[in-house]
């Protein structure tokens, strides 16, 4: 039977039922819900999304197929998840992240720790190209010492992740900036230099807002600098040396080696200096009497695997000294498998493609052409849960209204970055929400007000539109 194209109100009511259910969630579970709750509510949205589809005449097995076509699409992110997991517990062991928060506290004022965080993070970003790893790595150590100077820890994760999409979205190795020109068929290069227009404009907002907040904070934690800094060399062997592990990573990253394959190498390269320079770590571990090579083993694969906390005499670093390896990951790779369900069902009822026909028939002038490709981006990383989709198919559905409306599609890729790209990480069921949450520790809603960057972006993107600042035209450089 012929399918029947479906009605904008019927596209967006698993919307509603799905944002309706998650409100009651949260409020019912709080932290708790991403712990398993919100992923069965992704379900729930995705059940309603197929009743429709069967009432649209469409079968079970092409919405299955779409589902899994989802899943593809996210298998090289979930492997990363589980090699960050595994990363993140060796380098725990090895003293590679105690050691960075201990030369972190010596090196970062406490005033201008946050501006610091965005600039690190944005230097990072823009050499290696993503944010997945610049927060898996740096981040990941920016947040400790954030938490044992007394900063709230939404606070110096808003500032991780706005310097890590502020590198992400400028620099040429990244996917998501060569995707956006592919899409809006435009050059990478024109692209980039057209984005700084509005970018260089947001981050700048973000480093004088965080400024202000560094000179405003009050910071409980700068007096204890100096017991907590004790208390990390009793522990470990703390020494310059063992930072060359995340430059190698980071130096395969910049030379476009594959992320798991660095991430990999990473891991057994935090494992091998673990056994090198902390043995009374390993030997405390194990709980065994003398460090064999059995027990060594172990909990090196241990701390690569599962849960590993390290005891010192404070009770600060012994929240900080602590990781979940990759079994600390399954929850945010069971969040994101349930997402891709809903976002898949979307997809093959073909809700996705009502919405932005809705937006794209509403575009009659040049700035609700601009206004309808934002809302498109953000309603893809809201059903889609993806933020390449929400690249690729408002890219292919507004690219010939731009080139009718005689705009550049410099004009497009960089809206689709300034709204596609960065907004991904506010929503907690969106891959992007869920890895940097999952990675940092730290719940959306605690860093979405202070992710600075990620919602101002859009909104910059609107301002130029709205008062046209260069809004360049085919035939034109204005």
């Amino acid at each position: 039977m012929k399918q029947k194209p479906l009605s904008l109100r019927l596209a967006i009511l698993p919307i509603f039922v799905l944002v309706a259910l998650l409100s009651i969630n949260v409020t019912v579970y709080g932290d708790d819900a991403l712990n398993g709750s919100n992923q069965f509510i992704l379900l729930l949205g995705a059940s309603v999304a197929a009743i429709i589809g069967f009432r649209q005449h469409i079968s079970y097995d092409t919405m299955i197929e779409k589902v899994a076509e989802n899943l593809q699409s996210v298998t090289g992110a979930l492997l990363i998840l589980l090699f960050v997991g595994a990363l993140a517990g060796t380098w725990l062991v090895s003293g590679i992240i105690p050691a960075m928060i201990f030369y972190g506290l010596q090196i970062l004022h406490p005033t201008f720790f946050l501006p610091a965080c965005i600039i690190i993070c944005a230097i990072i970003s823009l050499a290696t190209g993503s944010s997945w790893t610049t927060s898996a790595t740096v981040g990941i150590a920016l947040i400790g010492i954030g938490k044992v100077l007394g900063i709230p820890m939404g606070m110096s994760a808003g500032a991780v992740i706005s310097g890590a999409y502020f590198g992400d979205k400028l620099s040429p190795l990244s996917d998501t900036t060569n995707l956006a020109p592919a899409m809006a068929g435009g050059e990478l290069f024109t692209h980039i230099r057209y984005m700084t227009l509005t970018t260089i404009p947001s981050i700048l907002i973000t480093l004088l807002v965080f400024l202000i907040i560094g000179f405003t904070q009050d910071i409980s934690g700068v007096a204890e600098t100096e017991t907590l800094l004790l208390a990390i060399q009793q522990k470990f062997t703390i020494h310059i040396g063992l930072f060359i592990v995340p430059a190698i990573v980071i130096l395969m990253i910049i030379k476009k080696s594959p992320p798991l394959i660095a991430l990999l190498v990473g891991t057994l390269l935090g494992g091998s200096f673990a056994l090198l320079f902390q043995q009374p770590i390993l030997l405390e571990l194990s709980g065994a009497k003398t460090l064999s090579v059995s027990a060594a083993y172990r909990t090196v694969i241990d701390a690569i695997t599962v849960s590993t906390q390290i005891s010192t005499s404070t009770p600060l670093l012994n929240d900080l000294f602590s990781s979940g390896g990759m079994e600390g990951m399954l929850g945010t790779i069971w969040l994101i498998i349930c997402a891709m369900v809903f976002g898949g069902i979307m997809d093959a009822i073909g809700a996705l493609s009502a919405i932005s026909q809705a937006l794209l028939h509403w575009a009659k002038t040049s700035f609700q052409l601009f206004s309808s490709t934002v809302a498109s981006c953000l309603a893809i990383n809201l059903t889609a849960s993806d933020q390449y989709l929400s690249i690729v198919i408002p890219g292919k559905m507004f690219a010939k209204a731009f080139k009718d409306r005689n705009l550049a599609p410099e004009n497009l890729s960089r809206t689709l970055e300034d709204s596609g790209t960065v907004t991904s990480v506010l929503i907690p069921w969106n891959t992007c929400g869920a890895y940097q949450s999952g990675v940092l520790g730290v719940g959306v809603g605690e860093y979405f007000i202070y992710a600075i960057f990620n919602w101002l972006s859009p909104i910059m993107t609107l301002f130029y539109a709205a008062l046209h600042i260069k809004v360049k035209s085919l035939r034109s450089d204005s």
